[in-house]
């Protein structure tokens, strides 16, 4: 204890140990002594040492801190002792109390010592289980262990981040114990446990996920809503680090953050007074960082799917609404204004809703103005900011990119008939823009120009109309005019800024306005000055500041070539092809062309859409211009080596396509024809069934009439009621059924019709039939001219007729069946005629009541019967009718059939042909074969043996088909 007291005392008498012996006895002590209350001194008088003696308490006492954690957890004042020792050891925190002079000595001992943290940190996490050890402790509530158990883990996350974090990852539970730091209700610890977690989630996606998971989006909010939003301290900055952490580049939280509607809280942070003064520098941080945090959600290298749906989100919620009353209010710093132009100009970047509403949106002025042309002013405007002028010009691109809507507003603006003398338009701003003397604002009016026509061949042509007054009593000539004219005087304007970067912008504009717009190659090879001042331009020796402009003139002069339809005699393709080979010649051309890709400014402006240049000189290209160059550059360097022939074949390839395309076309508007024809067939098949159904229920209900009225008739001949009753019952029934001699009468002439109809369908039909078999005879005849030999090539037709044939004697059988019911339906005809007949005689009265009582039984029973036959007539009818559709059918597959015989007529006509010419062959074959037969028989009839002659065999083959035949 004595030794102790010297230690943390004041002197005692004698030499004083030196610093290393001194931590070496506290180590000692440490690791040998018993009681509690002595190595807690010892550990105690260690961290007072820790900053002196940093090198020595950390090669010695490292291992014995560690056992210490393990074996003292009881008591938490000795591990707080611990942790701070092990935190002064890892941290590279400058010690607040610095002398105010300290000697080279000391500086040098200082830099010597700066990789001592690192080296701990290694030591400390060589054993993985030193970290575990330290994550178990984050679970004790005592402050004095849980606040340096997180100061220690963050100083581990810096030294070592990725190491830590692995380690992290594979330990049970070590994300959930961090993210219970948020919960401490002491702010100490949860602002610290902040800083742990931006460190913990740098540059680590699985942690982020795990870290998203844990409710951390919602504890993140809560936290910054108590702390006053963008009013907030330090501990708002903090949280916003954090959800940048968990946002950037993680496609999967900023699905889960848009998913879980945290987007809609975001909208209260933009909430402005409009007493706008007093901007603290926390306010400016916090803002500024809310912003970023937007840009993550919906910045363009994020998946397309990812990015439309949280536009969608910012404008359904009112966010995007927000954001713009910032940018049009007063007051605003200026860094604040240019993150939030660029925060608005992703918002609305491709999403056609919310580009809608960016143009709908007016200044704040009298008389109010669009806030496009707001912005375009202070664009054009060089005394503004240069970083504030590159925001408006990222903004109108992104008001642009995919709006063809918007691109035909702003090319309005600049056509004679829309300009109003009285306001100022976006397209005036832009023209003006473009002939200023300040380089940077032509430059930036003419990329801006171009996004106006980029992928829009209507809005090119549209600006051909454009027509400028250069000065009085001058005629006005063409934009597209005046930008050459620009660009031939060069150097011999006074300007502003770079030397290149306004004949840079025109020839991007030009380059951009003429791709892909062959009226617009013509109107430019109309002027006799263009091509030769390019040509000029391409082959001159100049400084490397002018090989871009070479580069970009012969890319200009390239799409003339590639563009161009030949409607100018003196610059057709081939000749403005001839004039590079002899002016400038291909090589030098396409080296010349390839300096644009190999220049330093292209690759960075290819990165990203949004222009980051740190000074004015370096604004040389777009990203959407980059992007049009990789296209054009292997299109145009193939034109150039291509010869005239080539050309010729890729023209007629191109005019095949073109035909193929309108065949493709055809064929899809008669299937679409055919849809509607075959939606209209479904109509009517519904309306028919529905008719069908409702003469169903028809049919039912006269037949449940007709039994009650035979109940009653029967009840009466029961009762035996006079005869007169029995007529009157019997004439009622006879009007409820609707059986009257009236009725009898319309009914038997609507049956004259529909056999006289059946007739004539008849009729057609045997027409029709008629045609088919003289077609078939046709086909017959033909076919049986050829020789034998053609016969067994006309084996498949033969099949095919005997097929057709069989159709046509079914069709046959058919009709004849149709004409025996047509003869059944007019015999029932007359048999209702004589029932109608029948009837009024019944209905004239017998005095006979025997005579009228059969009378009325021969009439219920005949009733009765007509019913079932007049029902079985419609059956007929409907059967007939399905017949006639399916003899239709029948009838147009014969008609293919007869077309497709009749193109393998011509083809079995070619095979007679050759089968003729064989058979020619084969009879000089065979009549040399009859003569060596003949010689061959005669010499037998010399040597006495008998031969059968042919006339003999031929005789006697006739004899025996004849007998097959009668035997058949």
């Amino acid at each position: 204890m004595n030794f102790l007291r010297g230690v943390m005392g004041g002197q005692s008498a004698g030499p004083q140990p030196s610093g290393a012996e001194t931590v070496q006895k506290l180590c000692d002590r440490v690791a040998s002594s018993t009681l509690l209350d002595d190595r807690r001194d010892a550990v105690r008088a260690l961290k007072a040492l820790s900053k002196k003696y940093r090198l020595e308490v950390g090669s010695q006492a490292m291992e014995h801190l560690v056992n210490v954690l393990q074996t003292d957890r009881s008591d938490s004042e000795i591990i707080g002792y611990a942790l701070d020792t092990l935190y002064n050891l890892i941290s590279n925190d400058v010690e607040e109390e610095e002398p105010a002079n300290e000697s080279e000595e000391e500086n040098a001992q200082k830099q010597s010592t700066d990789d001592l943290a690192g080296q701990f940190t290694e030591i400390y996490i060589k054993h993985q289980e030193n970290l575990s050890l330290l994550l178990s402790l984050l679970e004790e509530f005592d402050f004095h262990v849980r606040w340096p158990a997180v100061k220690l883990l963050t100083a581990l996350l810096k030294n070592q981040g990725p190491q830590v974090q692995q380690i992290i990852l594979v330990s049970p539970m070590g994300v959930s114990r961090m993210m219970d730091l948020l919960a401490d209700s002491r702010e100490v610890i949860r602002n610290d446990g902040l800083l742990l977690l931006q460190q913990l989630t740098k540059a680590s996606a699985a942690i982020q996920k795990i870290v998203a998971f844990e409710n951390a989006f919602e504890r993140l909010l809560d936290i910054i809503t108590e702390e006053g939003n963008s009013d907030g301290g330090i501990v708002v900055e903090d949280c916003l680090l954090l959800l940048l952490n968990l946002l950037k580049n993680n496609s999967s939280n900023q699905n889960f953050f848009k998913e879980g509607s945290y987007i809609q809280r975001m909208k209260p942070w933009f909430e402005v007074a409009e007493d706008n003064s007093g901007w603290s520098a926390q306010k400016v941080t916090n803002l500024h960082l809310m912003l970023q945090l937007v840009r993550v959600l919906v910045s363009p290298v994020n998946p397309p799917g990812a990015t439309s749906s949280c536009q969608k989100s910012a404008f359904q919620c009112g966010l995007l609404q927000q954001l713009c009353t910032i940018l049009m209010a007063t007051g605003v710093p200026a860094d604040i204004l240019t993150e939030t132009i660029n925060t608005v100009s992703e918002v609305i970047r491709g999403s056609q809703v919310n580009q809608d509403y960016f143009a709908s949106v007016n200044a704040p002025s009298n008389p109010p103005r669009p806030a496009i042309v707001v912005l375009l002013m202070s664009m054009v405007n060089e005394r503004q900011p240069f970083v504030l002028r590159c925001a408006v010009l990222y903004c109108f691109q992104c008001f642009l990119y995919k709006n063809q809507k918007g691109q035909a507003e702003i090319v309005a603006t600049l056509l004679p008939a829309t300009i109003d003398a009285n306001s100022i338009s976006a397209g005036q701003l832009l023209c003006g823009g473009l002939f200023s003397t300040d380089s940077l604002s032509n430059w930036c009016a003419a990329v801006a120009l171009a996004h106006a026509l980029q992928d829009n061949s209507i809005q090119k042509e549209q600006l051909l109309r454009v027509q400028l007054a250069t000065s009085l009593g001058n005629p006005p000539v063409s934009l597209l005019q005046q930008c050459t004219n620009i660009l031939s005087q060069g150097d011999k304007i006074d300007r502003r800024g770079s030397k290149v970067q306004t004949r840079v912008g025109l020839l991007m504009l030009l380059s951009t306005w003429m791709t892909n717009c062959p009226i617009a190659v013509t109107h430019f090879l109309h002027n006799q000055t263009n091509v030769p001042f390019l040509t000029a331009q391409i082959s001159e020796n100049l400084g490397e500041e002018e090989q871009l402009v070479q580069g970009l003139c012969a890319l200009l002069l390239g799409i003339c070539i590639y563009y161009n339809e030949n409607s100018l005699e003196n610059y057709t393709k081939e000749k403005l092809k001839q004039l590079i080979e002899k002016r400038i010649g291909k090589e030098i051309f396409i080296e010349k062309l390839a300096y644009i890709c190999k220049h330093e400014l292209y690759s960075r402006a290819g990165q990203k859409p949004q222009p980051s240049f740190s000074s004015p000189e370096q604004m040389l290209f777009d990203h959407e211009f980059t992007k049009l160059v990789k296209e054009l550059e292997v299109l145009i360097t193939k034109a150039i080596q291509k010869s005239s022939e080539d050309e010729k074949k890729e023209e007629e390839v191109k005019k095949s396509l073109e035909q193929h395309d309108s065949i493709v076309n055809q064929y899809k508007e008669l299937i679409r024809e055919q849809d509607m024809q075959l939606n209209e067939l479904k109509k009517q098949v519904t309306a028919m069934t529905n008719q069908n159904e409702q003469s169903q229920t028809t049919i039912t209900q006269q037949a449940s009439q007709i039994q009650q009225l035979r109940d009653q008739y029967n009840l009466l001949k029961i009762q035996g009621k006079p005869l007169d009753s029995q007529h009157h019952i019997h004439n009622e029934a006879a009007q409820i059924n609707g059986i009257q001699p009236k009725a009898d009468v319309e009914e038997i002439g609507r049956l004259r019709e529909e056999i006289e109809e059946m007739k004539k369908q008849h009729e057609v039909l045997e027409g029709q039939l008629a045609e088919k078999d003289s077609v078939i005879d046709k086909l017959r005849t033909n076919q049986t001219t050829g020789s034998r030999d053609g016969e067994v090539c006309l084996d498949n037709a033969g099949e095919q007729t005997t097929e057709l044939r069989k159709e046509l004697e079914t069709l046959r059988t058919r009709v004849q069946t149709q004409a025996a019911e047509i003869g059944q339906l007019q015999a029932k005809k007359q048999e209702l005629e004589d029932l109608s007949a029948t009837k009024a005689e019944a209905a004239s009265g017998d005095n006979d009541s025997a005579s009228a009582l059969t009378r009325i039984t021969q009439l219920e029973s005949r009733l009765s019967a007509l019913e079932d036959e007049n029902q079985k007539l419609k059956g007929q009818v409907k059967v007939l009718t399905e017949d006639k559709s399916s003899l239709n059918q029948q009838l147009a597959s014969t008609n293919s059939t007869v077309a497709i015989l009749q193109t393998d007529k011509s083809k079995l006509q070619k095979e007679v042909m050759e089968s003729k010419k064989e058979q020619d062959d084969l009879l000089v074959l065979l009549a040399d074969q009859d003569q060596k037969i003949f010689g061959l028989k005669n010499k037998l009839k010399e040597l006495g043996e008998p031969v059968e002659d042919e006339d003999d065999m031929e005789s006697a083959d006739q004899d025996d088909e004849d007998d097959e035949d009668e035997l058949n």
